[in-house]
């Protein structure tokens, strides 16, 4: 499996990810990239560090995300849920291969994930047939208020999934000292594990 990790700048986040695979599990594939990444920039020198506290080196060059790059891979993780939005925005034929790290390795928010889905078409379908069949008997304004009346609740019970839902985002340690650095290196470490039981 070719795996591509993906941050902002490819210099701190997703290059760790990518050293800590490489080292747990050599015979992976594995990149990373960034969604504003330079072309050859070295990792951080803090993210350096971490890891050679973990006895792992990273000799690492920035590199942008390309179309090329989303072809080779077979799955794509984003270090946030925001670099996957930017990544269906940006590249949106390869967006079944994007997921956030941590929603990828997580079985708890299935259950919810699906959940969330149907109430979003539920959502649709009751505001489409609202549209149709007020739209001769109301003007705008009066439409859209009455519109928001009938949708409140299936709004109020969309809000109140995605509030359940886990945070996807790995923080990031950029400016901060060694400490935030191995704060983060310690959380993905334990995604990276997970990710590799599920990939065995």
């Amino acid at each position: 499996m070719k795996i591509l990790f993906i941050c902002t700048g490819n210099t701190c986040r997703s290059p760790m990810a990518e050293a800590l695979i490489k080292h747990k599990f050599p015979e992976a594939e594995v990149q990373s990239a960034g969604i504003f990444a330079g072309k050859n920039q070295r990792a951080n020198q803090t993210a350096i560090e971490a890891l050679e506290l973990k006895g792992i080196a990273l000799d690492h060059c920035s590199q942008p995300v390309t179309d090329k790059l989303l072809h080779w891979a077979d799955l794509v993780l984003t270090m946030t849920t925001q670099h996957k939005q930017s990544l269906i925005l940006q590249h949106p034929k390869f967006q079944e291969k994007y997921f956030t790290l941590k929603e990828y390795v997580s079985e708890a928010d299935k259950k919810v994930w699906n959940e969330l889905k149907q109430a979003y078409a539920n959502y649709e379908a009751k505001r489409s047939i609202f549209i149709q069949e007020n739209q001769q008997k109301l003007d705008n304004p009066k439409l859209e208020q009455e519109l928001e009346k009938h949708l409140q609740e299936d709004f109020e019970h969309i809000q109140l999934l995605e509030s359940s839902l886990i945070n996807y985002d790995i923080s990031d340690p950029f400016g901060g000292d060694l400490r935030i650095y191995k704060e983060t290196l310690n959380e993905l470490d334990k995604y990276i594990d997970s990710l590799i039981k599920k990939i065995k």
